[in-house]
Protein backbone atom coordinates (compact mmCIF):
# COMPACT_ATOMS: atom_id res chain seq x y z
CA UNK A 1 0.00 0.00 0.00
CA UNK A 2 1.06 3.40 -1.04
CA UNK A 3 1.37 6.32 1.09
CA UNK A 4 0.91 8.24 -2.36
CA UNK A 5 -2.92 5.98 -3.29
CA UNK A 6 -6.16 6.66 -2.43
CA UNK A 7 -6.81 3.58 -0.78
CA UNK A 8 -4.16 4.78 2.00
CA UNK A 9 -5.39 8.03 2.63
CA UNK A 10 -9.52 7.65 1.84
CA UNK A 11 -9.61 4.22 3.78
CA UNK A 12 -6.55 2.80 6.04
CA UNK A 13 -5.06 5.93 8.00
CA UNK A 14 -8.95 7.72 8.83
CA UNK A 15 -10.02 3.66 9.56
CA UNK A 16 -6.29 3.25 11.48
CA UNK A 17 -6.47 6.58 13.53
CA UNK A 18 -10.35 5.94 14.80
CA UNK A 19 -9.35 2.95 15.89
CA UNK A 20 -6.35 4.17 17.64
CA UNK A 21 -8.01 6.75 19.14
CA UNK A 22 -11.30 4.68 20.13
CA UNK A 23 -8.83 2.05 21.95
CA UNK A 24 -6.12 5.61 23.26
CA UNK A 25 -7.38 4.30 26.99
CA UNK A 26 -5.54 1.45 27.20
CA UNK A 27 -1.85 1.21 26.08
CA UNK A 28 -2.09 -2.42 25.73
CA UNK A 29 -5.31 -1.99 23.11
CA UNK A 30 -3.90 0.88 21.18
CA UNK A 31 -0.50 -0.99 20.84
CA UNK A 32 -2.28 -3.98 19.90
CA UNK A 33 -4.38 -2.24 17.03
CA UNK A 34 -1.78 -0.50 15.53
CA UNK A 35 0.65 -3.95 14.99
CA UNK A 36 -2.80 -5.32 13.64
CA UNK A 37 -2.73 -2.20 11.40
CA UNK A 38 0.89 -2.35 10.55
CA UNK A 39 1.19 -6.18 9.79
CA UNK A 40 -2.18 -5.39 7.35
CA UNK A 41 -0.25 -2.51 5.95
CA UNK A 42 2.32 -4.88 5.31
CA UNK A 43 0.04 -7.46 3.66
CA UNK A 44 -1.49 -5.75 1.42
CA UNK A 45 1.87 -6.01 -0.95
CA UNK A 46 2.22 -9.55 -0.41
CA UNK A 47 0.35 -11.50 1.92
CA UNK A 48 3.41 -14.70 2.09
CA UNK A 49 5.90 -11.60 3.69
CA UNK A 50 4.00 -11.42 6.63
CA UNK A 51 5.31 -14.30 8.56
CA UNK A 52 8.66 -13.77 7.55
CA UNK A 53 8.05 -10.46 9.18
CA UNK A 54 6.87 -11.76 12.36
CA UNK A 55 9.26 -14.69 12.62
CA UNK A 56 12.13 -11.98 12.69
CA UNK A 57 10.26 -9.64 15.07
CA UNK A 58 9.87 -13.05 17.46
CA UNK A 59 13.20 -14.32 16.72
CA UNK A 60 15.24 -10.97 18.04
CA UNK A 61 13.03 -10.24 20.50
CA UNK A 62 13.76 -13.37 21.93
CA UNK A 63 17.44 -13.17 21.14
CA UNK A 64 17.52 -9.66 22.84
CA UNK A 65 15.97 -10.74 25.98
CA UNK A 66 18.42 -13.60 25.87
CA UNK A 67 21.00 -10.91 25.70
CA UNK A 68 19.75 -8.57 28.87
CA UNK A 69 19.62 -11.64 30.97
CA UNK A 70 22.47 -13.87 29.96
CA UNK A 71 25.03 -10.99 28.68
CA UNK A 72 27.55 -13.14 26.69
CA UNK A 73 28.58 -12.69 22.81
CA UNK A 74 27.57 -15.70 21.31
CA UNK A 75 23.69 -14.52 21.19
CA UNK A 76 24.96 -11.45 19.60
CA UNK A 77 27.08 -13.26 17.16
CA UNK A 78 24.11 -15.71 16.28
CA UNK A 79 21.33 -13.12 16.48
CA UNK A 80 23.51 -10.83 14.15
CA UNK A 81 24.68 -13.10 11.63
CA UNK A 82 20.84 -14.60 11.56
CA UNK A 83 19.70 -11.33 10.44
CA UNK A 84 22.58 -10.55 8.34
CA UNK A 85 21.73 -14.43 6.64
CA UNK A 86 18.09 -13.16 5.80
CA UNK A 87 19.86 -10.16 3.91
CA UNK A 88 21.35 -12.29 2.05
CA UNK A 89 19.13 -14.97 0.85
CA UNK A 90 16.52 -12.60 0.01
CA UNK A 91 18.41 -9.51 -1.45
CA UNK A 92 22.03 -10.51 -2.22
CA UNK A 93 21.63 -14.14 -3.45
CA UNK A 94 21.61 -13.33 -6.99
CA UNK A 95 24.30 -10.99 -7.02
CA UNK A 96 26.37 -12.94 -5.26
CA UNK A 97 25.51 -16.11 -7.58
CA UNK A 98 26.21 -13.78 -10.75
CA UNK A 99 29.79 -13.02 -9.23
CA UNK A 100 30.62 -16.29 -8.45
CA UNK A 101 29.46 -17.54 -11.53
CA UNK A 102 31.47 -14.89 -13.35
CA UNK A 103 34.85 -15.57 -11.96
CA UNK A 104 33.95 -19.55 -12.76
CA UNK A 105 33.36 -18.23 -16.15
CA UNK A 106 29.58 -19.67 -16.50
CA UNK A 107 26.45 -18.16 -16.52
CA UNK A 108 23.68 -17.62 -13.84
CA UNK A 109 20.18 -18.01 -14.58
CA UNK A 110 18.45 -15.67 -11.68
CA UNK A 111 16.09 -17.37 -9.00
CA UNK A 112 12.76 -16.30 -8.30
CA UNK A 113 13.11 -15.21 -5.08
CA UNK A 114 10.81 -12.08 -4.37
CA UNK A 115 12.39 -9.09 -2.38
CA UNK A 116 10.46 -8.32 1.20
CA UNK A 117 9.30 -4.92 1.08
CA UNK A 118 11.48 -2.45 3.57
CA UNK A 119 13.64 -5.58 4.89
CA UNK A 120 16.98 -3.52 4.61
CA UNK A 121 15.26 -0.88 6.71
CA UNK A 122 13.63 -3.15 9.53
CA UNK A 123 17.06 -5.79 9.80
CA UNK A 124 18.66 -2.58 10.58
CA UNK A 125 16.95 -2.09 13.06
CA UNK A 126 16.97 -5.16 15.13
CA UNK A 127 20.77 -5.32 14.15
CA UNK A 128 21.11 -2.03 16.12
CA UNK A 129 18.83 -3.23 19.10
CA UNK A 130 20.67 -6.24 19.60
CA UNK A 131 23.55 -4.58 19.80
CA UNK A 132 23.13 -1.84 22.33
CA UNK A 133 21.28 -4.76 24.43
CA UNK A 134 24.40 -6.30 24.38
CA UNK A 135 26.51 -2.88 25.15
CA UNK A 136 23.65 -2.18 28.33
CA UNK A 137 22.18 0.86 26.71
CA UNK A 138 18.91 -1.15 25.98
CA UNK A 139 16.88 -3.40 28.25
CA UNK A 140 14.39 -6.56 27.24
CA UNK A 141 10.99 -4.43 26.00
CA UNK A 142 7.62 -6.05 26.65
CA UNK A 143 6.83 -8.24 23.02
CA UNK A 144 4.02 -5.91 22.12
CA UNK A 145 5.83 -2.67 21.98
CA UNK A 146 9.04 -4.18 20.33
CA UNK A 147 6.62 -5.45 17.64
CA UNK A 148 4.91 -2.27 17.23
CA UNK A 149 8.72 -0.65 17.11
CA UNK A 150 9.71 -3.12 14.42
CA UNK A 151 6.63 -3.04 12.49
CA UNK A 152 5.21 0.59 12.95
CA UNK A 153 3.46 0.94 9.27
CA UNK A 154 5.04 5.10 8.52
CA UNK A 155 8.72 3.86 8.96
CA UNK A 156 8.61 0.11 8.06
CA UNK A 157 9.26 0.26 4.49
CA UNK A 158 11.41 3.03 3.80
CA UNK A 159 12.21 4.27 7.29
CA UNK A 160 13.45 6.48 9.11
CA UNK A 161 15.62 4.05 10.76
CA UNK A 162 14.19 4.36 14.19
CA UNK A 163 16.40 3.34 17.51
CA UNK A 164 14.49 1.69 19.79
CA UNK A 165 14.81 4.30 22.90
CA UNK A 166 13.61 6.65 20.34
CA UNK A 167 10.50 5.29 19.39
CA UNK A 168 9.22 2.57 22.48
CA UNK A 169 9.26 4.78 25.46
CA UNK A 170 6.86 7.43 23.15
CA UNK A 171 4.55 3.95 23.84
CA UNK A 172 3.84 4.49 27.25
CA UNK A 173 2.03 8.42 26.50
CA UNK A 174 -1.51 8.79 26.21
CA UNK A 175 -2.18 9.86 23.01
CA UNK A 176 -4.87 12.24 23.90
CA UNK A 177 -2.39 14.74 26.14
CA UNK A 178 -1.84 17.97 26.33
CA UNK A 179 -1.29 19.20 22.44
CA UNK A 180 -3.13 16.54 20.69
CA UNK A 181 -4.90 18.53 18.25
CA UNK A 182 -1.94 20.36 17.34
CA UNK A 183 0.02 17.07 16.75
CA UNK A 184 -2.95 15.86 14.40
CA UNK A 185 -3.41 18.96 12.46
CA UNK A 186 0.97 19.58 11.80
CA UNK A 187 1.12 16.04 11.45
CA UNK A 188 -1.64 16.25 9.02
CA UNK A 189 0.55 19.78 7.45
CA UNK A 190 3.49 17.43 7.30
CA UNK A 191 1.97 14.48 5.47
CA UNK A 192 0.37 17.14 2.45
CA UNK A 193 3.56 18.68 2.16
CA UNK A 194 5.29 15.42 1.48
CA UNK A 195 2.28 14.46 -0.78
CA UNK A 196 2.92 17.21 -2.60
CA UNK A 197 6.74 17.02 -3.27
CA UNK A 198 6.15 13.36 -4.24
CA UNK A 199 3.33 13.75 -6.95
CA UNK A 200 4.20 17.24 -8.23
CA UNK A 201 8.21 17.61 -8.16
CA UNK A 202 9.76 13.96 -7.78
CA UNK A 203 7.05 12.37 -9.84
CA UNK A 204 7.20 14.86 -12.88
CA UNK A 205 11.15 15.06 -12.20
CA UNK A 206 10.89 11.51 -12.89
CA UNK A 207 9.55 11.93 -16.62
CA UNK A 208 12.40 14.35 -16.97
CA UNK A 209 14.82 11.91 -15.80
CA UNK A 210 13.84 8.12 -17.08
CA UNK A 211 13.19 8.27 -20.87
CA UNK A 212 17.37 9.92 -20.83
CA UNK A 213 18.60 6.94 -18.58
CA UNK A 214 16.86 4.31 -20.86
CA UNK A 215 18.01 5.98 -23.59
CA UNK A 216 21.50 6.22 -22.25
CA UNK A 217 20.69 2.15 -21.67
CA UNK A 218 20.57 2.00 -25.24
CA UNK A 219 23.98 2.63 -25.73
CA UNK A 220 26.07 4.27 -28.46
CA UNK A 221 26.19 7.97 -27.75
CA UNK A 222 22.45 8.32 -28.21
CA UNK A 223 22.34 11.79 -25.73
CA UNK A 224 23.65 15.10 -26.31
CA UNK A 225 25.83 16.65 -24.13
CA UNK A 226 22.60 19.22 -23.08
CA UNK A 227 20.91 15.71 -22.11
CA UNK A 228 23.68 14.30 -20.37
CA UNK A 229 23.32 16.77 -17.62
CA UNK A 230 19.97 17.05 -17.35
CA UNK A 231 19.72 13.67 -16.86
CA UNK A 232 22.36 13.70 -13.95
CA UNK A 233 20.54 16.93 -12.66
CA UNK A 234 16.99 15.88 -12.83
CA UNK A 235 17.74 12.39 -10.88
CA UNK A 236 19.45 14.37 -8.50
CA UNK A 237 16.87 16.57 -7.52
CA UNK A 238 13.94 13.63 -8.21
CA UNK A 239 15.74 11.28 -5.55
CA UNK A 240 15.90 14.02 -3.06
CA UNK A 241 12.26 15.61 -3.33
CA UNK A 242 11.45 11.57 -3.53
CA UNK A 243 13.33 10.13 -0.36
CA UNK A 244 12.23 13.29 1.47
CA UNK A 245 8.83 13.45 0.49
CA UNK A 246 8.60 9.62 1.92
CA UNK A 247 10.23 10.78 5.16
CA UNK A 248 7.89 14.16 5.34
CA UNK A 249 4.97 11.37 4.84
CA UNK A 250 6.18 9.44 7.62
CA UNK A 251 6.99 11.87 10.31
CA UNK A 252 3.72 13.08 9.82
CA UNK A 253 1.85 9.93 9.95
CA UNK A 254 4.02 9.27 13.60
CA UNK A 255 2.80 12.51 14.59
CA UNK A 256 -0.71 12.06 14.12
CA UNK A 257 -0.14 8.69 15.90
CA UNK A 258 1.20 11.05 19.00
CA UNK A 259 4.99 9.56 18.06
CA UNK A 260 7.83 11.72 17.03
CA UNK A 261 10.29 10.24 14.62
CA UNK A 262 13.65 11.30 13.60
CA UNK A 263 14.32 13.92 10.93
CA UNK A 264 15.81 12.26 7.89
CA UNK A 265 16.74 15.14 6.26
CA UNK A 266 18.10 18.51 6.67
CA UNK A 267 18.57 20.31 3.80
CA UNK A 268 21.57 18.68 2.58
CA UNK A 269 21.88 20.03 -0.36
CA UNK A 270 23.15 23.13 0.74
CA UNK A 271 25.93 21.46 2.43
CA UNK A 272 29.47 23.41 1.75
CA UNK A 273 31.13 19.71 2.27
CA UNK A 274 30.68 16.16 1.64
CA UNK A 275 30.81 15.55 4.99
CA UNK A 276 28.55 18.12 5.42
CA UNK A 277 26.09 16.26 3.19
CA UNK A 278 26.05 13.29 4.82
CA UNK A 279 25.03 14.78 8.08
CA UNK A 280 22.17 16.28 6.30
CA UNK A 281 21.22 13.17 4.26
CA UNK A 282 19.71 9.62 5.03
CA UNK A 283 20.85 11.25 8.26
CA UNK A 284 19.09 7.50 10.18
CA UNK A 285 21.25 5.43 7.89
CA UNK A 286 24.43 7.86 8.27
CA UNK A 287 24.55 7.64 12.22
CA UNK A 288 23.55 3.70 11.72
CA UNK A 289 27.21 3.21 9.58
CA UNK A 290 28.73 5.80 11.78
CA UNK A 291 27.81 4.40 15.01
CA UNK A 292 28.02 0.37 14.22
CA UNK A 293 30.69 0.04 11.46
CA UNK A 294 32.78 3.26 11.39
CA UNK A 295 33.41 3.42 15.12
CA UNK A 296 33.69 -0.13 15.72
CA UNK A 297 36.38 -0.56 12.91
CA UNK A 298 37.99 1.99 14.40
CA UNK A 299 36.63 5.46 13.41
CA UNK A 300 39.48 8.26 13.85
CA UNK A 301 41.14 6.84 17.01
CA UNK A 302 43.93 4.56 15.90
CA UNK A 303 45.49 7.00 12.77
CA UNK A 304 45.16 8.07 9.43
CA UNK A 305 45.33 4.78 7.67
CA UNK A 306 43.17 2.75 10.01
CA UNK A 307 40.46 5.93 9.53
CA UNK A 308 41.00 5.68 5.33
CA UNK A 309 40.24 1.66 5.74
CA UNK A 310 37.62 2.13 8.39
CA UNK A 311 35.92 5.11 5.34
CA UNK A 312 36.44 2.32 2.69
CA UNK A 313 35.06 -0.48 4.58
CA UNK A 314 31.60 1.66 5.56
CA UNK A 315 31.31 3.16 2.68
CA UNK A 316 31.42 -0.39 0.26
CA UNK A 317 29.05 -1.35 2.86
CA UNK A 318 27.38 1.51 2.74
CA UNK A 319 26.97 1.36 -0.95
CA UNK A 320 26.27 -2.68 -0.97
CA UNK A 321 22.88 -1.75 1.18
CA UNK A 322 21.29 0.12 -1.83
CA UNK A 323 21.15 -2.65 -3.99
CA UNK A 324 22.84 -6.15 -5.23
CA UNK A 325 24.56 -4.31 -7.64
CA UNK A 326 27.68 -3.02 -8.71
CA UNK A 327 26.93 0.14 -9.77
CA UNK A 328 25.58 0.32 -6.03
CA UNK A 329 28.96 -0.39 -4.58
CA UNK A 330 30.88 2.41 -7.24
CA UNK A 331 28.05 4.94 -5.91
CA UNK A 332 28.99 3.77 -2.38
CA UNK A 333 33.10 4.13 -3.03
CA UNK A 334 32.43 7.67 -5.15
CA UNK A 335 31.44 8.94 -1.87
CA UNK A 336 33.63 6.87 0.25
CA UNK A 337 36.91 8.48 -2.06
CA UNK A 338 35.37 11.69 -1.93
CA UNK A 339 35.19 11.71 1.99
CA UNK A 340 38.63 10.79 2.16
CA UNK A 341 40.00 13.22 -0.04
CA UNK A 342 38.35 16.27 2.48
CA UNK A 343 39.73 14.19 5.22
CA UNK A 344 43.25 14.99 3.47
CA UNK A 345 42.52 17.99 2.25
CA UNK A 346 41.67 19.55 6.16
CA UNK A 347 44.37 18.23 7.13
CA UNK A 348 46.38 20.51 4.98
CA UNK A 349 44.59 23.36 6.75
CA UNK A 350 43.97 25.05 3.63
CA UNK A 351 40.50 26.82 3.52
CA UNK A 352 38.02 26.55 1.19
CA UNK A 353 35.76 29.43 0.38
CA UNK A 354 32.11 28.06 1.55
CA UNK A 355 30.49 28.29 -2.70
CA UNK A 356 33.92 26.47 -3.89
CA UNK A 357 32.69 23.96 -1.49
CA UNK A 358 29.37 23.59 -2.31
CA UNK A 359 30.02 23.92 -5.98
CA UNK A 360 32.53 20.61 -5.67
CA UNK A 361 30.01 18.55 -2.69
CA UNK A 362 27.16 18.81 -5.28
CA UNK A 363 29.16 17.97 -8.38
CA UNK A 364 30.71 15.06 -7.02
CA UNK A 365 27.05 14.32 -5.38
CA UNK A 366 25.49 14.77 -8.51
CA UNK A 367 27.86 12.80 -11.16
CA UNK A 368 27.82 9.62 -8.66
CA UNK A 369 24.14 10.03 -8.85
CA UNK A 370 24.30 8.86 -12.44
CA UNK A 371 25.68 5.33 -11.88
CA UNK A 372 23.57 5.09 -8.90
CA UNK A 373 20.46 5.83 -11.13
CA UNK A 374 22.03 3.82 -14.10
CA UNK A 375 20.89 0.31 -14.61
CA UNK A 376 24.61 -0.66 -15.85
CA UNK A 377 28.25 0.72 -15.68
CA UNK A 378 26.90 1.06 -19.73
CA UNK A 379 24.37 3.48 -19.52
CA UNK A 380 26.38 5.21 -16.66
CA UNK A 381 29.28 5.75 -19.07
CA UNK A 382 27.05 6.61 -21.73
CA UNK A 383 25.69 9.50 -19.17
CA UNK A 384 29.20 10.44 -18.80
CA UNK A 385 30.28 10.69 -21.93
CA UNK A 386 27.74 12.62 -23.28
CA UNK A 387 28.22 14.93 -20.44
CA UNK A 388 31.81 15.48 -21.40
CA UNK A 389 30.79 16.23 -25.17
CA UNK A 390 31.98 12.37 -26.46
CA UNK A 391 27.62 11.86 -27.19
CA UNK A 392 25.78 13.58 -29.58
CA UNK A 393 27.16 17.02 -30.68
CA UNK A 394 25.11 19.99 -29.00
CA UNK A 395 22.52 20.95 -25.84
CA UNK A 396 18.84 20.13 -27.69
CA UNK A 397 17.16 18.41 -25.07
CA UNK A 398 14.10 15.82 -26.16
CA UNK A 399 12.34 16.86 -22.65
CA UNK A 400 12.43 20.68 -23.15
CA UNK A 401 9.06 21.83 -22.23
CA UNK A 402 9.69 20.04 -18.57
CA UNK A 403 12.65 21.77 -18.12
CA UNK A 404 11.33 24.56 -16.38
CA UNK A 405 11.05 22.30 -13.57
CA UNK A 406 14.22 21.76 -12.89
CA UNK A 407 14.05 25.64 -11.92
CA UNK A 408 11.67 25.07 -9.87
CA UNK A 409 12.84 22.22 -8.00
CA UNK A 410 15.81 24.36 -7.37
CA UNK A 411 14.24 27.10 -5.67
CA UNK A 412 12.13 24.36 -3.65
CA UNK A 413 15.61 23.37 -2.49
CA UNK A 414 16.30 26.74 -1.23
CA UNK A 415 13.42 27.46 1.03
CA UNK A 416 13.29 26.47 4.42
CA UNK A 417 12.57 22.74 4.88
CA UNK A 418 9.69 20.67 5.06
CA UNK A 419 9.95 20.29 8.82
CA UNK A 420 10.15 24.33 9.86
CA UNK A 421 7.36 24.65 7.43
CA UNK A 422 5.14 22.45 9.42
CA UNK A 423 6.74 22.65 12.68
CA UNK A 424 7.66 26.68 13.41
CA UNK A 425 6.35 28.49 10.32
CA UNK A 426 3.05 27.64 9.52
CA UNK A 427 1.09 29.21 11.93
CA UNK A 428 -2.44 27.33 13.20
CA UNK A 429 -5.03 29.33 11.41
CA UNK A 430 -8.20 27.75 10.23
CA UNK A 431 -7.39 29.12 6.27
CA UNK A 432 -4.03 27.25 6.53
CA UNK A 433 -5.75 24.17 7.27
CA UNK A 434 -8.61 24.66 4.93
CA UNK A 435 -5.51 25.13 2.46
CA UNK A 436 -4.11 22.06 2.98
CA UNK A 437 -7.47 20.23 2.33
CA UNK A 438 -8.19 21.91 -0.97
CA UNK A 439 -4.62 20.67 -1.83
CA UNK A 440 -5.02 17.52 -0.32
CA UNK A 441 -8.08 16.87 -2.48
CA UNK A 442 -6.47 17.88 -5.79
CA UNK A 443 -3.74 15.54 -4.87
CA UNK A 444 -5.77 12.73 -4.31
CA UNK A 445 -7.76 13.43 -7.94
CA UNK A 446 -3.91 13.47 -9.02
CA UNK A 447 -3.10 10.40 -7.84
CA UNK A 448 -6.50 9.20 -9.15
CA UNK A 449 -5.16 9.04 -12.65
CA UNK A 450 -2.87 6.37 -12.56
CA UNK A 451 0.24 8.53 -13.15
CA UNK A 452 2.02 7.88 -9.50
CA UNK A 453 5.56 6.56 -9.13
CA UNK A 454 6.60 4.21 -7.03
CA UNK A 455 9.32 5.52 -4.04
CA UNK A 456 12.88 5.04 -5.08
CA UNK A 457 14.20 3.74 -1.78
CA UNK A 458 11.27 0.90 -1.89
CA UNK A 459 13.76 -1.50 -3.94
CA UNK A 460 15.75 -1.21 -0.78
Amino acid sequence: MLFHSQIFVVVFLPVVLAGYYATAGSRAWRTAWLVAASLAFYAYWDPRLVGLLVVSILANWAIGRLLANVPLGLPLVLGVGANLLLLAVFKYADFTADALCALAGCRHQPWDIVLPLGISFFTFQQISYLVDVRRGSASAYRLIDYALYVSFFPQLIAGPIVRHDELIPQMALDPRRAGVHERLSRGAIHFVIGLAKKALVADQLARIADPLFTAANGGQGVLTTGEGWVAAIAFTLQIYFDFSAYSDMAIGLGLMFGFGLPVNFNAPYRSPSIREFWRRWHMTLSRFFRDYVYIPLGGNRFGLGRQVVALGITWFLTGLWHGAAWTFVAWGLIHGTALVVFLLWRRLGVPVPRVVGWALTMLVVTLAFVVFRAESFAAATEVYGAMIGLGQDGWAVRELPRLWLLGVAAVLVALPTSQRWAQELLPPRRWIAGLAALVLVYLLLELGSGQSVEFIYFQF
